[in-house]
């Protein structure tokens, strides 16, 4: 018995879409597969219907690169009204307490916020998409429910201060993937001597795409509407862009072969142990393979070849 066939054209690549604010990921995902007529789409990460910015969409072959963009650093612009803590952390909440602001100077700003560089656990907000005995975190908390979150660690690299006043600050902020933006304004308005709730919050880049533009549903509608689905298609990113800056080895036509059909082969100048992306002999990306310790390459995630 055959498989049922996938409705939708077969499609791939990947679309940095600039998700907009009230729209969950999800809703911006099939929105944006149904546009491009895709077979099979997925994101690399979800953000909250209150943030906007960067959700690399991966249509077709390039969602098996998604595993790996999950792991990425990721930056973000967030604006933090200050004095007001709420019970989601963010304006859909309801306020929790309320309290003065000191007088912060940009100085004292800075030197609060070194004290978050680096390595750090954090707990999860009961608002979160985690799950607790097969239910969401956030489910619980709607329904006045608290459980016990086991800190994480993650790893905040760079802060930088777009603007101060005294009612709100805004950060630039480089974190790790699993970082709670709304959990890191708390602590930061916690040490500042008052509390505070994100106002704003907006990714403006993802791992190996940063400084690559976005495009809105604005201007994929209107470029369906006028040029079809090719210029859509132009659009999209090539899968190798997802494994910027990774190490690879180049096959010849034999090892390719052997590859494929699921063979750890010989490669020549292959890195020490880790993963690598593996091109075949035109220069065409093959996958994600593993170096093992006697130095041959083993296949982890190959790609398929669109049929001639």
């Amino acid at each position: 018995m055959q498989g049922r066939k996938r409705k939708g054209r077969r499609v791939d690549g990947i679309l940095l879409l600039d998700k907009p604010l009230g729209l969950s990921s999800n809703t911006a995902l099939q929105r944006a597969k149904h546009l491009f007529q895709a077979q099979k789409a997925g994101h690399t990460g979800s953000l909250d219907p209150l943030a906007t910015g960067m959700l690399p969409i991966c249509f077709g072959e390039a969602t098996k690169a998604s595993g790996y963009l999950l792991d990425s650093d990721k930056c973000y612009e967030v604006t933090a009204r200050l004095g007001r803590q709420t019970t989601t952390g963010d304006l859909e909440g309801d306020t929790l307490r309320e309290m003065p602001v000191p007088s912060i100077t940009r100085p004292i700003l800075e030197a609060c916020l070194r004290q978050f560089l680096g390595e750090s656990t954090q707990i999860p907000p009961m608002y979160s998409a985690l799950k607790h005995q097969g239910q969401r975190l956030y489910s619980l908390a709607r329904d006045g429910i608290e459980v016990q979150r086991a800190p994480r660690s993650i790893t905040v690299h760079h802060f930088r201060v777009i603007s101060l006043s005294t009612a709100a600050i805004s950060l630039e902020i480089l974190c790790s993937k699993g970082t709670y933006i709304r959990t890191l304004v708390e602590d930061v308005a916690a040490s500042l001597g008052t509390c505070a709730h994100v106002e704003s919050l907006r990714r403006v880049s993802v791992g190996p795409f940063k400084g690559k533009p976005m495009v809105d549903f604005a201007k994929l509608d209107g470029l369906l509407a006028e040029k079809g689905l090719s210029a859509l298609d132009a659009l999209l990113l090539p899968i190798e862009v997802a494994f910027q800056g990774w190490p690879s080895v180049r096959l010849e036509a034999d090892s390719a072969w052997y590859l494929q059909r699921g063979q750890a082969i010989r490669a020549s100048q292959a890195p020490t142990g880790g993963l690598v992306c593996i091109y075949g002999p035109d220069d065409r990306l093959l996958g994600v393979g593993e170096v093992l310790d006697d130095g041959r390459v083993a296949p982890r995630r190959l790609l398929v070849p669109e049929p001639v």
